[in-house]
C-alpha cells in the first residue's frame, strides 16, 4: 500500500512551481471562483434538456466539463470547506453548518490564504464560506473583509409585496417578481464583482476573486423574465417519487429544510401542482444564475482579463427536487452527492471536452496553485487535475468518497450525529455504509447499480448474488481515499 501511495503521490500530485519572486503579475494567472449554492448539474452542458444555460453552457466550450465531480458532504458548510481547505470533513471535524473549522484546525492554510501569501489579492463577494461572524468571514483568507457573506434582509430575498409583510426567513417557497436581477441578493453580488474587477484592470498584482451566488436554494425567488423561460406543464415531473426500496429509514430522511415556507403543507404531501411549481422556480433561479455568470464572463472579455484568468464554476452539491421521495439535499444519494465542476483555463490546448473521470472537490485547491504555479499546499487530501485536461480519458481514481451524519431517530441530527453514513460512488456502484459513531459498527448497508439502476431505486445490499461486490466496496471504503487514487503511469505526471 506504501508503495502504491508513494507512487501515486508522486505521479499525480506533484505541482509545477516556480519562485514567487520569479512570477511578476503579467504572465501570473488570475483566478474567477464562481460558487453557487444547491446547484446540481441542472445545466445544458451537463444534459439537461430542460435547463436554459447559455452562460454557462458557452464556459463549458471554453474549458473542460467534469461529468462525475462530488461533494464530500452534501450540505453548505462541511462541502464548501472541503473545496477551500483541501480536506474531508472528518479532518476538518465539521459536519454540520455551525462548527467553525478554525476551532478545530486553527493553522489551516486555506485556497485563497495560500494565493494571498504568494501575491495575490483576494476577495470574497457573496455567500463563500457558510455562516455569519468568524465562519464567513475568516480574515486569514481575505486581502479585505467579504461582502455579502452572510444576508438575513427579507427585502433582497424576496419582492412581492405578500412575502415582504410576511415574518421571518421563510415565507414562500419560490417567487416570481417583475423587477431588475439587482432587487435580489445574487444581482446585488454580482455587481459588487463587476466593480471589483475593473478595480482589479487597475491594479498590478493578480487576484483571486470568489463570487458566490445563493440561488437556486431556496426560496426559489428570480425575476419574472426567468420564470417566463419555461412552460411549466412541459418540466418532467420527478422520475422517481418514492423512496428507494429497501433503504434504510435514516438514509431518506430530506424533509427539513423545506419546512416551515408558508406554502408547504405540514404534513409534507405536496400536490403534483406545487411539487411543478417548485421545479418551475428551481429551473428559473438557475436561469437567472446563469445570466449573471454571464455577466461576468462578459466582463473578463470586456476589461481585457479573459486570456490570463482561470474561470472555475461549482456547485457545493446536489439537489432533490422530488426524486427517490426526496426534497434538496442532506443525504448520501447521487442527486445530492454528484455537482457541476467546470474549469476554463486560458491557452488551454483542447477546449469544450468533458471528462468522466471520478473527480472530487478536495481536488480543486491543488489544481489551482499548480496552474497559477504556486508552491503546491501542503496536507491536502485531493489531488491535482492538470493531466485531465491534456486526456480527459486517462485512467483515474477507483471512487470518490463522501458522508452524511445522522441521529439515531428523527429528522435533525444533533451535532454531528450518532451515525455517520460513508458512501463511495465508483464508476458503476455506490456503497454506503452507516456506522456508529463511537464502535464504528456497520448498522446498516447499502448498494446500488448504477448499469440498470441510474435513479438508485433498488438497494441490493440484501439481496442474493452481491456478496462479493460488497466485500469489494467495503474494503475499499475501509482503505480510505488514499487507496482510490490513480496508478502512476510510465509516462509520470
Amino acid at each position: 500500500m506504501m508503495k502504491l501511495l508513494s507512487h501515486t503521490l508522486i505521479a499525480v500530485t506533484a505541482l509545477i512551481s516556480l519562485p514567487v519572486n520569479a512570477q511578476n503579475s503579467t504572465t501570473r494567472q488570475n483566478v474567477l471562483l464562481i460558487t453557487i449554492d444547491d446547484l446540481r448539474p441542472a445545466l445544458g452542458c451537463f444534459g439537461d434538456k430542460t435547463a436554459i444555460t447559455p452562460n454557462i453552457d458557452r464556459l463549458a466550450r471554453r474549458g473542460i466539463l467534469f461529468k462525475r465531480a462530488y461533494c464530500q458532504q452534501a450540505v453548505c458548510s462541511p462541502s464548501r470547506l472541503s473545496l477551500l481547505t483541501g480536506r474531508r470533513p472528518d479532518t476538518i471535524r465539521v459536519w454540520d453548518l455551525a462548527t467553525h473549522f478554525r476551532a478545530a484546525a486553527p493553522d489551516i492554510v486555506t485556497l485563497p490564504q495560500h494565493f494571498k501569501n504568494h501575491g495575490y489579492q483576494t476577495r470574497s463577494i457573496g455567500k463563500i464560506y457558510h455562516g455569519s461572524g468568524k465562519p464567513s468571514r475568516d480574515p486569514p483568507s481575505w486581502s479585505m473583509p467579504p461582502q455579502y457573506d452572510h444576508v438575513r434582509d427579507p427585502r433582497v430575498r424576496y419582492a412581492t409585496a405578500k412575502n415582504l409583510q410576511g415574518k421571518g426567513l421563510k415565507r414562500a417557497a419560490s417567487e416570481s417578481a417583475n423587477v431588475a436581477d439587482n432587487h435580489y441578493i445574487d444581482g446585488i453580488v454580482c455587481d459588487a464583482a463587476l466593480e471589483a474587477l475593473k478595480t482589479f484592470k487597475a491594479g498590478q498584482q493578480p487576484f483571486l476573486l470568489a463570487v458566490g451566488f445563493r440561488k437556486p436554494h431556496l426560496p426559489f425567488c428570480a425575476p419574472q423574465k426567468y420564470w417566463d423561460l419555461y412552460n411549466r406543464n412541459k418540466i418532467p415531473l420527478p422520475a422517481s417519487g418514492t423512496h428507494p426500496e429497501g433503504a434504510p429509514e435514516l438514509a431518506t430522511r430530506s424533509w427539513g429544510e423545506l419546512e416551515g415556507y408558508t406554502d408547504i403543507p405540514d404534513n409534507g404531501q405536496l400536490s403534483t401542482g406545487k411539487v411543478r411549481e417548485l421545479r418551475h422556480g428551481y429551473y428559473a433561479c438557475v436561469s437567472y444564475i446563469d445570466a449573471l455568470v454571464g455577466r461576468l464572463t462578459k466582463s473578463l472579455e470586456d476589461l481585457s482579463l479573459a486570456d490570463n484568468t482561470i474561470v472555475l464554476l461549482w456547485g457545493d452539491h446536489g439537489f432533490h427536487l422530488g426524486e427517490q421521495g426526496l426534497w434538496t439535499k442532506a443525504n448520501n444519494y447521487e442527486l445530492s452527492t454528484r455537482v457541476p465542476l467546470i474549469l476554463s483555463v486560458p491557452g488551454q490546448p483542447k477546449q469544450g471536452i468533458s471528462s468522466n473521470a471520478l473527480v472530487e472537490l478536495v481536488d480543486v485547491y491543488p489544481t489551482l496553485a499548480a496552474l497559477c504555479r504556486l508552491p503546491a499546499p501542503q496536507g491536502v487530501e485531493g489531488i491535482n487535475l492538470q493531466p485531465l485536461l491534456d486526456d480527459p480519458a486517462r485512467p483515474w481514481k477507483q471512487a470518490a468518497f463522501s458522508q452524511y451524519p445522522r441521529a439515531r431517530e428523527g429528522n435533525r441530527h444533533r451535532g454531528h450525529g450518532e451515525i455517520m453514513g460513508y458512501a463511495i460512488r465508483t464508476s458503476r456502484y455506490r456503497y454506503v455504509e452507516w456506522r456508529s459513531w463511537q464502535s464504528q459498527q456497520v448498522t446498516a448497508r447499502e448498494l446500488y447499480d448504477h448499469q440498470g439502476d441510474p435513479h438508485e431505486m433498488r438497494n441490493l445490499a440484501s439481496q442474493p448474488g452481491h456478496e462479493n461486490t460488497i466485500k469489494t466496496l467495503s474494503r475499499l471504503l475501509a482503505t480510505g481515499w488514499q487507496s482510490a487514487l490513480p496508478v502512476a503511469t510510465e509516462a509520470g505526471q
